[in-house]
């Protein structure tokens, strides 16, 4: 496939570039967290302006940076027309913070409040997004960067904070599509949208130096789209995953995906000559685009720097394998998945009653419900092993609150930590953690649309 950089928008064909525009300046660790419905340039100047849901008036919203072991305290302010919450993605935080309207807390009322208050443990790249209707909400622009900086500073020259999103937009119009609900959507590969950006913006792009070294945090807050990523003009490695460091940093070779809601944090070196652009490109089935664009504007030194030094570790629990708890966790149903029915409500229902409700998948055959019996019932310490298999058609990015997990290898031996691990269809994984922090914690996929139409489920640490 012939790599191009085409910076025009198709907008009504469906494809669209993306590239690094100003983000939000940061904010302190305390304040106030404002939602509420206003208009953004989205879309390029002819297209006039899009009304969207954000933070502050942003989409994304402000970026929220902190060190580690800090306190971060907000009081959401819903101006919105529709309840609302917030949920801190990848932070283990108390369980009375982590803004899961149905589980943790009951959804903030338009013209309402809420006090969030936490401590933020592990140094890493997260984010925060709505947690009601969040199909909806997050598509609309309700989402932000969370960064908890470590202790001793990096030796890199910039640092680029990148939130990549796509929107379904109505090129009639310039508004985002009010399809939230469509039945297509929660049956097949969730909500896909036909514009994508990073940082909210589109069509910019951000001077560098050759040979100058960048610290890129990547956050994928769209609803349903897996970014295949790769790099042009730089060489890198990849320090972190979902916040967490990696033991050695891992140099990037060919493509990689970033499944909605993962993080991956890249040290990346400028390898384009002066007058040239470096790219972090974004390759789906019409080509390759420009996500992001370097400009290299000259020679920042005459010399590469040796390889990054791996990050220092976050502070986790070592799980004991040999007594672990097992679990299993099997997603069923969807378009083509053959499903005859689930239970729901209480009670074994037929597909065609699932369909009217708007219910297409199934956790170990039951439609997801926060109300209902959690996935298990678990002391506090206790490691468990859990055996994911998607049995659908389609792919899911499952995500674990509260905790982070260890993937487990094929050899056997257990990978790296993640919250949000990315099962293709008919792929099975375990996956392995310590219950260490008590609470009720939402387990589902974040193919938001799924998570709706009955891909959630909870477990419950004593």
């Amino acid at each position: 496939m012939p790599l191009t950089f085409d910076r025009r928008q198709f907008l009504a064909s469906g494809v669209a570039l993306a590239t690094l525009g100003p983000g939000g300046a940061s904010a302190s660790a305390s304040g106030v967290l404002r939602a509420g419905v206003s208009d953004l340039q989205l879309l390029p100047e002819d297209y006039g302006p899009t009304q969207i849901w954000g933070f502050d008036g942003r989409a994304p919203g402000p970026e929220i940076r902190v060190a580690q072991g800090t306190r971060v305290q907000r009081q959401l302010v819903n101006d919105l027309p529709d309840a609302t919450s917030v949920h801190w993605h990848g932070i283990r935080i108390d369980n009375a913070m982590d803004g899961v309207v149905g589980l943790t807390q009951e959804a903030v009322a338009p013209g309402s409040r809420f006090d969030y208050d936490f401590v933020v443990p592990d140094a890493g790249t997260y984010w925060y997004h709505a947690h009601n209707r969040s199909f909806e909400q997050v598509a609309r622009g309700l989402h932000g960067a969370l960064i908890v900086e470590e202790a001793a500073p990096l030796d890199i020259d910039h640092e680029e904070v990148l939130i990549l999103d796509d929107w379904l937009i109505d090129p009639e119009t310039a508004q985002i599509a009010p399809n939230f609900g469509a039945m297509h959507d929660l049956s097949h590969g969730g909500r896909l949208g036909n514009y994508i950006t990073t940082n909210g913006r589109y069509n910019l792009s951000k001077e560098v130096k050759r040979h100058e070294r960048l610290r890129l945090r990547l956050i994928n807050a769209a609803n349903a789209r897996i970014f295949q990523l790769s790099i042009e003009g730089l060489e890198g490695w990849v320090i972190a995953q979902d916040g967490m460091p990696l033991s050695q940093p891992r140099p990037i070779e060919d493509t990689f995906l970033l499944a909605p809601a993962q993080r991956l944090d890249l040290i990346v070196d400028v390898t384009a000559d002066a007058g040239e652009a470096a790219h972090l490109v974004q390759i789906d089935r019409n080509g390759a685009f420009s996500q992001v664009a370097f400009e290299v504007t000259g020679d920042g030194s005459r010399a590469r720097r040796p390889m990054p030094s791996a990050l220092p570790p976050n502070p986790h629990a070592t799980p004991e394998l040999a007594n672990a708890t097992k679990i299993a966790l099997v997603m069923e149903g969807g378009a083509m998945g053959g499903m005859s029915g689930a239970m729901m409500d209480g009670r074994m229902s037929p597909m065609q009653d699932l369909v009217q409700k708007g219910q297409f998948w199934a956790f170990n055959g039951a439609v997801g419900d926060m109300k209902g019996p959690p996935l298990a019932k678990l002391s506090r310490g206790e490691t468990v092993r859990l055996k994911l298999s998607n049995s659908t058609a389609f792919p899911h990015a499952i995500h674990l609150h509260g905790q982070h997990f260890l993937e487990v290898e094929l050899n056997g031996g257990l990978g790296d930590l993640r919250d949000t691990t990315l099962l293709d269809s008919d792929e099975t994984r375990e996956i392995v953690f310590v219950a260490d922090n008590p609470g009720k914690w939402l387990l589902h996929c974040h193919m938001l649309s799924h998570a709706v139409s009955g891909m959630t489920t909870w477990i419950d640490v004593a």
